[in-house]
């Protein structure tokens, strides 16, 4: 697989982490691997969690010149100097957050598993439309999106697609060739070295 063709790999924060480890880990990580995107996947609704957590990760990704985008705060991506918004509600909030924030910041969308609502996210001005899980998992409604989503979406629309959601080594072979970037967090930071796991994950991909 050539560079042109290789998908670029979106890592994806814990929802919650330790601020006296976690960017250590983060950094070693961004300096091992090229990232294109870093996304803040934070469960906390603390306000001073996030920004401390967000302020954190953004140093260490603009250091490296990484992109980081920040799941669904739509009003911290200005005051913290992030670069966008990944929404999770699909295409429903794409309209309003490529206004607020302009049109060279990152919008971008978490479609689940639906064609429909991926193309309605690119047509209100979504960056890329985010697919999963791809993998099996017993959360959420226990549904995967398969290979022939990405498949038509790689042929049909400009729009560039992620998958994520429970990545096996197998599974990034066998979808690379269809998507234009992975989504990868939960996958490697539960090892003891994220590196390796991390390494070992995309290792398919040349």
């Amino acid at each position: 697989m050539s560079d042109a063709e290789r998908p670029q790999i979106t890592l994806i924060t814990p929802p919650a982490f330790d601020l006296e480890v976690f960017p250590d880990r983060l950094a070693a990580v961004l300096d091992s691997t090229e990232i294109a995107c870093l996304r803040l996947s934070l469960a906390s609704r603390d306000e001073d969690a996030l920004l401390r957590a967000a302020d954190a990760c953004r140093l260490i990704a603009h250091e490296r010149d990484v992109a980081i985008v920040i799941e669904d705060h739509l009003l911290l991506v200005e005051r913290l100097g992030l670069d966008g918004v990944h929404l999770t509600d699909g295409a429903r909030s794409v309209r309003k957050a490529r206004k607020d924030l302009g049109a060279d910041a990152i919008v971008g969308a978490f479609c689940g598993t639906t064609r429909h609502e991926g193309m309605n996210a690119g047509e209100a001005g979504a960056d890329y439309a985010a697919f999963g899980p791809i993998g099996q998992t017993a959360l959420g409604k226990g549904e995967s999106a398969d290979f022939d989503l990405f498949d038509w979406w790689s042929q049909v629309i400009e729009v560039p697609c992620i998958a994520e959601g429970a990545l096996t080594a197998e599974l990034v072979a066998k979808f690379g060739p269809v998507t234009d970037f992975f989504g990868i967090g939960a996958e490697i930071w539960g090892a003891d070295d994220p590196v390796a796991a991390l390494k070992a994950l995309i290792a398919p991909l040349g």
